[in-house]
């Protein structure tokens, strides 16, 4: 397989690419994006955000509506996604308002069935058996995405999210700030520590919102996902942009 392995080489430098005077803008990004498709193919894990990518929705904003503070907390959600305050500010002002108790998160998460996004669960199927280890890398909440992980046969240890606190009285206490995802560029932090710990030579990262576009690199590719949502200060940043998970599927 070696013209493969040329292929992948090339691929991480992708974003570096120099236009040449003779090739044409569009000419270039098809470039660009056969060499992140190939870098898709050869990749050996692929990370996931969650929120609006694998589930069609924002689980902190079903919660907040749970709660009764939903029209507070879109707003926020939105400036978040699109990069307007950093994202650390963004979930403590969010978990704020909600207040959420222990009682009302185990409410919730008995009465709410995460919403997978169409495809998720044959392509998560595909790249597993393709030999391709596949994590979720979010700024959600860990006892929020442990259904998810479950429905798509990714085992526990393999979630990389934050974690809420509570005082034994099971009033909200706050979330876990030493967590990677609970802040600006953790996603990439996240992505570092598997490749040094794990030992991953090629990673792929897929999300919709401005913390996955900062996550390549260390990500050797970043995949933008426009099926919930279309964030435009992503698509306009990115290589290959994909509304249908389908795409993804078929490429491998």
């Amino acid at each position: 397989m070696p013209v493969q392995h040329a292929a992948v080489s090339s691929g991480r430098l992708a974003v570096a690419v120099r236009r040449c005077a003779c090739q044409s803008p569009g000419v270039d990004k098809m470039t660009n994006t056969n060499k992140i498709r190939d870098i898709w193919r050869t990749a050996d894990a692929v990370t996931f955000d969650v929120d609006s990518t694998v589930i069609t929705e924002e689980a902190i904003d079903e919660l907040a509506n749970f709660c009764g503070k939903g029209k507070q907390i879109t707003e926020l959600t939105k400036q978040a996604m699109q990069g307007d305050m950093t994202f650390q500010q963004s979930l403590s002002i969010r978990l704020g308002i909600i207040n959420p108790s222990l009682v009302q998160v185990r409410e919730f998460l008995n009465m709410h069935q995460p919403r997978l996004t169409t495809g998720i669960k044959e392509l998560v199927s595909t790249l597993q058996a393709h030999g391709k280890q596949v994590f979720l890398v979010s700024g959600g909440f860990r006892c929020l995405i442990t259904p998810v992980a479950a429905q798509l046969n990714i085992p526990p240890e393999n979630i990389y999210a934050n974690r809420l606190k509570f005082y034994f009285t099971g009033e909200y206490a706050g979330f876990d700030d030493t967590q990677p995802t609970s802040r600006s560029g953790g996603k990439g932090e996240v992505i570092r520590r598997l490749k040094q710990e794990k030992g991953f030579k090629i990673v792929v990262h897929v999300g919709d919102g401005s913390t996955d576009l900062e996550a390549s690199p260390p990500a050797d590719a970043f995949i933008g996902f426009g099926g919930n949502v279309i964030r435009e200060n992503v698509k306009s940043r990115v290589e290959w942009f994909v509304t249908n998970f389908d795409d993804l599927t078929k490429c491998l």
